[in-house]
């Protein structure tokens, strides 16, 4: 019976993203993000629960794979079609079965972090390398990233940044970055605990401390920091494998 608990855990990541679908595809990217925020949470845990109970098998592989392709695939795309949406000015008129709509094709060149996305989770799966630690962004980590947007515009209510995030040319600019870390060649270190001890794991202790600063005193502002922390740390780190 234990072996089905990490599998349950994977579906209530689907469940999550699903309804984070439907909030980003309505615009309501706040409940949108508090769903893929807790999809990530079920994301982390489904694979503590193998490790503890010490079960694993291909299915479970496969499914946390189709699950984060909801979570942290589909919803940043559609986020990151509504921000550029939000950004556009004008536009032309899109006839979609006699029904005209004003719509711009500009926006959907969001869905291209869904397609990266789903080219980094299929790499996942049959590389045998990424254990210790990850070839490219993790999926999560980039969905983090692009969920940050809408929650620096909502509760920061800066014009500095509201103006650098509803430019199109920095969302532009973002969406191919980010494409490019999640399929890049740059080893990021995984948090993963083999053993408690300060010593094996100092990287992972100092980045999880200095996150949690960064949260308390810069809240949603914190987290493009912690991912930039993230990816400097890994490639200050010694062949980045913090066994």
């Amino acid at each position: 019976m234990k072996q089905y608990i990490p599998n349950f855990i994977t579906l209530l990541n689907l469940f999550s993203g699903c309804i984070a679908v439907v909030f980003a595809v309505l615009n309501h990217l706040e409940l949108a993000a508090f769903f893929v925020f807790a999809g990530i949470i079920f994301d982390f845990l489904d694979g503590l629960a193998a490790r503890m109970l010490n079960v694993k098998s291909e299915i479970g592989v496969q499914l946390d794979s189709l699950a984060d392709m909801v979570t942290s695939g589909v919803v940043p795309g559609i986020v990151m079609f509504q921000l550029l949406q939000m950004a556009e000015t004008g536009g032309w008129n899109l006839g979609f079965f006699g029904h005209e709509t004003e719509m711009t094709a500009l926006p959907f060149f969001g869905f291209v972090i869904t397609l990266a996305s789903a080219y980094r989770l299929a790499k996942f799966n049959v590389d045998e390398n990424q254990v210790s630690s990850f070839i490219g962004l993790p999926t999560p980590a980039n969905t983090i990233l692009i969920l940050s947007l809408p929650l620096i515009l909502l509760y920061h209510n800066n014009d500095i940044l509201s103006g650098i995030i509803l430019n199109q040319w920095f969302l532009l600019g973002l969406t191919v970055v980010s494409a490019f870390l999640l399929n890049s060649r740059i080893e990021l270190f995984a948090l993963k605990f083999n053993n408690w001890g300060f010593k094996d794991n100092a990287v992972r202790y100092l980045f999880l401390i200095g996150s949690v600063v960064l949260l308390i005193t810069l809240q949603f502002l914190a987290i493009p920091i912690i991912i930039l922390l993230y990816i400097l740390s890994s490639l200050l780190t010694p062949s980045s494998k913090v066994d």
